[in-house]
């Protein structure tokens, strides 16, 4: 009866007995975080702050309290014992998982690459680098072209370090037409019938002698066609002595092809010859207007000659460099053309610079030469996983290296996840891709491109560890597939609409079928290089005719071509048909 009353803080707690710790242990580590906070900057503001601190104190007062646990059950001789069979069952574990990802990578990988090495691929740029020419050959040895890449390598191909690279270097191959932008409609364009606006260049030389002397324009404006030729007259030296290197046989760029990195290659010259496409482009379309046909033949040859300079290099970007200088000399053709200014000697000519292109077998040389790049740099991360990072400075989404960031995670990445993503992205390259061109059928081929397409982007949505680099490295061709068929398809027209000009000479007319051609301005109707049927023709009233490929689409549009947009002039190459029309 006598007993005291027990006190509150005398009780037992009530609750699991490691909650109260860990509340007490959060409160405490709550309040030092919010103190370095008040420290170091201004209080939390947002509710968000308070709950990230909160969260924060959470996890630390519980990583405490589970490491203070675990040193007080480690204390028992038998616990300690247990903790090392553990540990070792668990390294043995790691290790296998190691040793059977290592070992499933590579020979998927190997078994993969002695197929298509039995079947005569390479896999690295050695085996489809170019072979070297002599150096009294070699067109990019010469001065003029050798000024498009002297600044950064000499021509045995040695780097040359920064602080060794002169810095008054003048690249004489590159011939730039204007000072930032070209003048607004200017540009010529064959799919819509349009010729080069040399009045729009001709008040752009003006307007720009106003404020510099970078083009001469004469005392009083003339015709166009000629005021154009006389700005442009200050390349003529230059122009001289490139159509004199450009006579030697062969060509072949000093290239660092037995780089360890070969996504580094630098390929400088590549700018250069597309401006000497442009300037080539600009005045063979005046020489035409100035009635002077047979410069203007020299300067499309010598397009056609330069562009062809380039051919052997393993590179997609050298051969859409190669697509966009054809592209430019072929609106001067058409422009001839349209104004039946060629004659049957400059006709000829021209379609015998025409049948030395083959876009069919330079598509799958950039294929092939991109698989050796690919797989090539990923065998360098694998032998230096710290510089897996570095791979997204080479894609078009850098961002993609985020995931894969430090070098600490990338030295335990197995190495067997390397070889995956080598036979991930040859797979697609070989399988897919490299067939779309058909060399030997002249033919190309969408489906395989869009398969190709649809499987990259269903690979790299995956977080497998066989598409580790897939997602970093490999692009997205079947567009590529079709800008090398829409460049063969416009060759294949040309040459057609050069035929159609030399029988029109002979004849007063166009004939009613390309059978008409054969054999005298035709060995045979081109094929069309989608589907393998013959290019489609009609002749028209007034004096016209439509020469035309079905297209990407596979469907004959009956002549039709589609723009991106009403108002743009940008083809949509992946619609209606690939028209060539002799007259707007």
């Amino acid at each position: 009866m006598n007993e005291e009353p027990k006190r509150i803080w005398k009780k037992s707690w009530p609750g699991p007995p490691w909650l109260f710790p860990w509340l007490l242990t959060v409160v405490a580590t709550f309040i030092i975080i919010l103190v370095i906070q008040l420290l170091l900057s201004d209080a939390p503001r947002r509710i968000s702050d308070w709950a990230v601190i909160l969260a924060v104190s959470a996890v630390m007062a519980t990583f405490f309290l589970g490491l203070v646990a675990f040193i007080r059950w480690l204390r028992s001789w038998r616990n300690f014992v247990r903790f090392l069979f553990g540990l070792a069952c668990f390294a043995t574990l790691i290790a296998l998982f190691y040793a059977v990802e290592d070992w499933r990578g590579r020979h998927e990988w190997l078994r993969f690459k002695q197929h298509w090495q039995a079947r005569g691929e390479a896999f690295d740029m050695a085996g489809i680098a170019p072979a070297p020419v002599p150096d009294d050959q070699n067109f990019a040895l010469t001065p003029i072209a050798f000024s498009s890449y002297g600044n950064l390598f000499t021509r045995d191909g040695k780097l040359i370090p920064n602080d060794q690279r002169p810095t008054n270097f003048v690249v004489r191959l590159s011939l730039p037409i204007s000072e930032n932008e070209d003048p607004t409609n200017a540009a010529g364009d064959r799919i819509r019938g349009r010729f080069t606006n040399l009045q729009a260049w001709q008040n752009y030389y003006r307007a720009l002698a106003a404020s510099t002397n970078e083009f001469p324009v004469p005392p009083q404006p003339g015709a166009p066609a000629a005021d154009v030729l006389f700005a442009l007259a200050k390349y003529d030296s230059a122009l001289d002595e490139l159509r004199a290197a450009s006579r030697l046989p062969d060509s072949r760029f000093p290239l660092t092809y037995d780089s360890e990195s070969p996504e580094t290659i630098m390929l400088p010259h590549l700018a250069a010859l597309k401006t000497c496409a442009r300037l080539l482009q600009l005045r063979s379309a005046a020489e035409l207007q100035n009635g002077q046909p047979e410069k203007a033949l020299a300067d499309v040859s010598l397009g056609f000659q330069l562009a062809d300079k380039i051919r052997t290099e393993p590179f997609i970007i050298s051969h859409l460099v190669r697509l966009a200088m054809t592209h430019l000399m072929l609106q001067s053709l058409w422009e001839g053309l349209a104004e039946h200014q060629w004659s049957d000697a400059q006709l000829a000519a021209l379609d015998m610079a025409l049948a030395k292109f083959d876009f069919a077998a330079d598509y799958q040389r950039g294929i092939r030469g991109e698989n050796a790049c690919i797989t090539t740099e990923i065998e360098r991360v694998r032998r230096h996983p710290n510089l897996l990072p570095d791979l997204g400075d080479y894609t078009e989404d850098a961002g993609k290296k985020s995931i894969l960031s430090g070098s600490s995670f990338a030295e335990l990445i197995p190495s067997g996840w390397f070889y995956q993503s080598q036979y991930r992205c040859a797979r697609v390259m070989l399988e897919y891709y490299l067939p779309v061109a058909d060399v030997e059928q002249h033919r190309f081929l969408p489906d395989l491109g869009s398969r190709g397409d649809a499987l990259v982007v269903a690979e790299t949505k995956s977080a497998g560890p066989g598409n580790l680099l897939e997602r970093i490295m490999l692009p997205s061709l079947g567009k590529a597939g079709q800008r090398f068929a829409y460049e063969q398809a416009s060759v294949d027209s040309a040459r057609t609409a050069i035929a159609l000009e030399r029988y029109h000479l002979a004849h007063g007319e166009f004939p009613e079928s390309l059978a008409a051609l054969v054999p005298q301005f035709l060995p045979a109707v081109p094929p069309d290089v989608i589907g393998g049927q013959p290019l489609k023709y009609r002749r028209l009233a007034g004096d016209r005719f439509l020469v035309y490929s079905i297209g990407w689409d596979e469907t004959d549009d009956g002549g039709v071509s589609v723009f991106a947009k009403a108002s743009s002039p940008q083809l949509d190459r992946s619609q209606g048909d690939w028209v060539w029309q002799n007259l707007p």
